[in-house]
């Protein structure tokens, strides 16, 4: 009766924005907090998972300020430590009333046990990595809320972290993430299983009873022969949807900003030089010849699989990525890089360039500076994040290199209207989150996409098998496409085709 509810906000008295959120929302962000203050009202959790760039921590804050105007709290947010400076400087500036504490660093290095830290506070934030250290000192606490930002980090039910968000005694539960769903529908059960408990209490079943129709179109055994698969798996799908409308939400920027600039996306096909070409070649057909061989127990080999991989995806961006004496092949790739970037630079654009590989980024760093381009730069390394960041907001530097590990989310860099992919990568949920480090909320021009893919080379087999995860992710969260699965050894087989 609780969850069924939610399928009809209307018939339930809307809670009122809280006095202590010092901000206008958005008819979506209101109606956002009207849902999320109608989970949290009832004891329940669930999924935001909003497109990136729509505010999701502005909504949850102001549930926050809903929760703690009754009495109250806390609340714990936890987040990539990238993001802990994030989260506090918007809970200070839409929500001046709230107690805010930050632990960012074990009890040995803070000198305080963690009861005193955080004594009197409304809202802790801490890191992933703090609560995966300091679980006993977590989940000593009775919460009122516990909000999992960016929460596909927790989406492998086999890591310490999955536990120890687990064994947190909250109230509710909020996983926040604008891709609840990355590679299959098991990291979409992952955050369920956190969020609403019991809801999909098994996993073995959930995988029999969802996962194995929607992604692999397979029927079980009992049902008999006689059933059409494609008829099972959209019956599967339409039943799945239907189970966690009420408990996640998702709106997009089209939906529910049709005033943001429009999103322009190209793919630059680049022809790799002739010796480039001739090398890559020579090293494809070696690793294929080892890889093939190996894809008949993928669990057991699939460290040196993805090895062979990766060296493939590096080969196609630049020789000397993987042997040092091949500097003097170049790179194509790079070459048209910085062509672009000159030409936005003296046109007065900014722009932001995207790689998975710091070591390409270093040598894209490196023609920069030969060419007299002033960036900044950042990736997992960087000791100043906040001064980098704020050196590029600022106007320092036309352009911003940034490895996908280090800033693929919890940036807005909406100063920003050209975005580089150097390199494809395996999941196009993140891919997104990268480009919409710009293109969100506040954005004031078109912001120009462009995904540089090197002709012939693995990485036109990583596009293709990009869109096939995306289908995945718009069947069961945005619409009623089909789709395929996550990477498996049919997948890298045809990795390795001609």
């Amino acid at each position: 009766q609780t969850v069924g509810a939610l399928l009809d906000l209307d018939s339930m008295e809307p809670a009122e924005v809280p006095d202590g959120l010092d901000a206008t929302l958005r008819p979506y962000q209101v109606d956002g907090f009207r849902w999320l203050s109608l989970l949290w009202d009832t004891g329940l959790g669930g999924v935001l998972a909003d497109d990136m760039g729509l505010g999701k921590t502005l909504q949850m804050l102001a549930l926050v300020c809903h929760a703690t105007a009754s009495g109250s709290g806390p609340f714990l947010v936890v987040a990539p430590t990238s993001v802990l400076t994030t989260w506090r400087s918007e809970a200070l500036r839409f929500a001046p009333g709230l107690d805010v504490r930050v632990i960012d660093s074990t009890a040995a290095r803070r000198g305080q046990s963690f009861a005193d830290a955080i004594v009197g506070a409304d809202l802790v934030i801490t890191s992933y990595t703090l609560l995966r250290l300091d679980t006993a000192d977590f989940s000593s606490v009775t919460w009122d809320g516990v909000i999992l930002d960016e929460a596909q980090f927790v989406k492998n039910p086999a890591t310490k972290l999955y536990r120890a968000v687990r064994d947190l005694d909250a109230r509710s539960v909020f996983a926040v993430t604008g891709t609840p769903m990355e590679n299959s529908l098991t990291d979409l059960w992952a955050l369920l299983s956190l969020t609403s408990p019991g809801l999909f209490a098994s996993a073995a079943k959930f995988r029999q009873e969802y996962t194995a129709p929607i992604e692999q179109a397979k029927v079980p055994d009992v049902l008999g022969a006689h059933v059409e698969p494609e008829e099972f798996r959209r019956d599967r799908l339409a039943r799945l949807r239907r189970r966690i409308r009420p408990l996640m939400l998702r709106r997009t920027k089209q939906d529910v900003a049709p005033e943001l600039p429009p999103k322009q996306e190209q793919t630059l096909r680049i022809e790799l030089a002739p010796a480039h070409r001739a090398h890559y070649d020579r090293v494809l057909q070696r690793e294929r010849q080892k890889v093939l061989g190996l894809l008949g127990d993928l669990d057991r080999n699939r460290f040196i699989v993805f090895r062979s991989l990766t060296l493939l995806r590096m080969l196609s961006l630049a020789p000397v990525l993987v042997d040092p004496t091949r500097g003097g092949m170049g790179s194509a790739k790079l070459d048209a890089l910085l062509e672009r970037l000159e030409e936005t630079a003296a046109e007065g654009h900014r722009s932001l360039v995207f790689s998975q590989f710091t070591s390409f980024l270093k040598l894209a760093a490196d023609r920069l500076e030969a060419a007299g381009i002033a960036y900044v730069y950042l990736d997992g390394s960087t000791r100043r994040r906040a001064e980098v960041i704020e050196s590029f907001r600022a106007g320092d530097a036309p352009v911003f290199l940034i490895s996908l590990k280090a800033g693929g989310f919890g940036l807005t860099l909406t100063e920003a209207d050209y975005v580089f992919l150097l390199d494809p990568w395996w999941n196009p949920a993140a891919e997104a989150q990268a480009v919409d480090r710009t293109h969100r909320i506040g954005q004031q021009q078109t912001v120009m996409v462009y995904r540089m893919i090197a002709t012939g080379t693995i990485e036109e087999k990583v596009l293709a098998l990009q869109e096939r995860k995306a289908k995945l992710f718009q069947a069961v969260v945005d619409d009623d496409a089909l789709f395929s699965t996550a990477l498996t050894a049919d997948d890298i087989r045809g990795l390795f085709e001609g």
